[in-house]
């Protein structure tokens, strides 16, 4: 019995240890010159101990940290981009096969190892021996425990067994990486100009050395079905060329300057009904809100909505899909109305009403058609709403007193059977009026907005001009005109 309990306790000091990984470095930077390199690389030095750098293709140079075994990496990498110490597009790259080279006064880069055999502590155990001890073996390890008289010495109750943890899982092998091959070229310099025109629309684009020597611009990563969907939303918007392609990781080659991975929401569960498209007038309106539409509110499924639909879907990146992207997109625009505070505004004097953010305004007068809104609290804005009897010659006599005034300054002017519109700014504010006929009134408003927000004071006079309404015939209306601008 006692000889059995020193075979037992003996085997796990002989167990084999599985190889050792691949040592790899940590990519954080390139720079297309040895110099240039090794000025970032000093940069770096000041934050970590081990920044190497190595040649990469055509001249560039990568910047890195390790050399290290993958498993240490991939925690040591997710832990550096949590903490924001190295760039979000950082990724692990083999260090096998490359000439690493520390900084100046830094330890020599260990080479990449290779896999070797692994021994417990205290294990005198050599590749080729035997992995257990023979039985003459354990009746020496017996006689070694025998006092100077042969008296044989007790051994420790064995311990009860602990229960044994069940084994995770294995986890289950990442997914294939994809990436938009958009456009290629076998001069570097040529492909150089192209990743910088491409990322005007697509800013997360990088440049790759392919294995037949050519440069190609590429958008990614992303899985196979994302980037399926959005390649077919890019081609519609026209974004990409037609020849673009979805290309493996793995045929991208070397990556020269790098991009940032895109984020692009999945396409909807191919098993789930598809969302339906909301009310085409709806969607218009939201679409001019969003900058994307300047067409007629009419509902009709014309080239230009279906252009700004388009366009839309690639600066949403919320479903590539139409319906379920323009239903964000309404969400969206309700969400802005409630950040923003818009209430109703009824005004009496001119019979208007309309949404506007009052927590910006305040009444200040009325003047024969015209109700005032100054700024509250210095916000820079102002609102005059308008409301007399009169036609096409009344509305352009309108036209000219706004500009007279200075309210839509230098303004660009659109005039139309029954409807004006004009746009214009200074150095300190944006200027929109809208003026329409109806049903023998001239009506509309004047929107005054700071300079700095171009984006809401587009936003607001969009949803002014959606909601704009009549609820009174108004006070300003009888026996007033607006005079004629000189």
């Amino acid at each position: 019995m006692r000889f059995a309990f020193i075979i037992g306790a003996a085997l796990p000091l002989f167990a084999a240890a599985p190889a050792l990984a691949e040592d790899v470095v940590i990519r954080i930077e390139a720079r297309r010159s040895a110099e240039a390199a090794q000025t970032a690389a000093d940069a770096w030095g000041a934050s970590f101990p081990d920044v190497v750098t190595f040649p990469l293709a055509e001249g560039w140079f990568a910047i890195a940290l390790g050399p290290m075994p993958r498993e240490a990496a991939d925690a040591r990498l997710a832990a550096l981009k949590t903490e924001g110490k190295v760039p979000g597009d950082s990724f692990l790259s083999p260090a096998a096969n490359r000439v690493l080279t520390p900084l100046a006064g830094a330890a020599p880069a260990a080479p990449a190892r290779a896999p070797q055999p692994a021994t417990a502590p205290g294990s005198t155990f050599r590749p080729g021996e035997m992995s257990q001890p023979t039985p003459e073996g354990a009746e020496a390890a017996l006689d070694d425990l025998a006092g100077e008289d042969g008296a044989e010495v007790a051994s420790a109750p064995e311990p009860a067994p602990e229960a044994v943890p069940a084994p995770e899982p294995a986890p289950l092998p990442a997914a294939p990486q994809f990436f938009m091959r958009i456009e290629s070229s076998s001069d570097r310099l040529k492909a150089e100009e192209m990743l910088t025109k491409w990322r005007r629309t697509l800013p997360e684009a990088g440049l790759w050395a392919l294995p037949n020597g050519h440069h190609a611009v590429g958008f990614g990563p992303m899985d196979e079905t994302t980037g399926k969907a959005w390649l077919r939303a890019f081609r519609a918007a026209g974004v990409v060329p037609e020849d673009a392609f979805l290309a493996p990781g793995a045929e991208m080659g070397e990556l020269e300057i790098i991009g940032a991975r895109p984020d692009l929401a999945p396409p909807p569960d191919p098993d789930a009904a598809p969302v339906a498209m909301p009310d085409l007038a709806e969607v218009q309106r939201a679409l001019r809100w969003a900058g994307h539409y300047d067409g007629a509110i009419d509902g009709k499924d014309g080239p230009m909505t279906r252009e700004a639909i388009a366009a839309e879907i690639v600066r949403l990146r919320a479903s590539p899909e139409p319906g379920a992207a323009m239903a964000e997109l309404l969400r969206r625009r309700e969400a802005w109305r409630q950040e923003i505070g818009l209430t109703t505004l009824s005004d009496s004097h001119t019979g208007l009403s309309l949404p506007a953010p009052m927590d910006r305004l305040q009444f200040d007068r009325a003047e024969r058609a015209l109700s005032i809104y100054g700024p509250r609290n210095g916000s820079g804005a102002a609102l005059i709403l308008f409301s007399q009897p009169g036609g096409q010659q009344e509305m352009l006599d309108l036209a000219g007193l706004v500009t007279a005034l200075g309210w839509v300054p230098a303004p660009e002017r659109r005039v139309e059977r029954g409807s004006i519109l004009l746009d214009g700014r200074n150095q300190t504010h944006i200027g929109h009026a809208e003026g329409t006929v109806v049903d023998g009134r001239v009506q509309g408003f004047v929107l005054i907005w700071p300079l700095s927000d171009p984006e809401g004071q587009r936003r607001l006079a969009a949803e002014i001009s959606d909601r704009l309404a009549r609820f009174a015939p108004g006070a300003g209306e009888v026996g007033t005109a607006i005079p004629a601008a000189d």
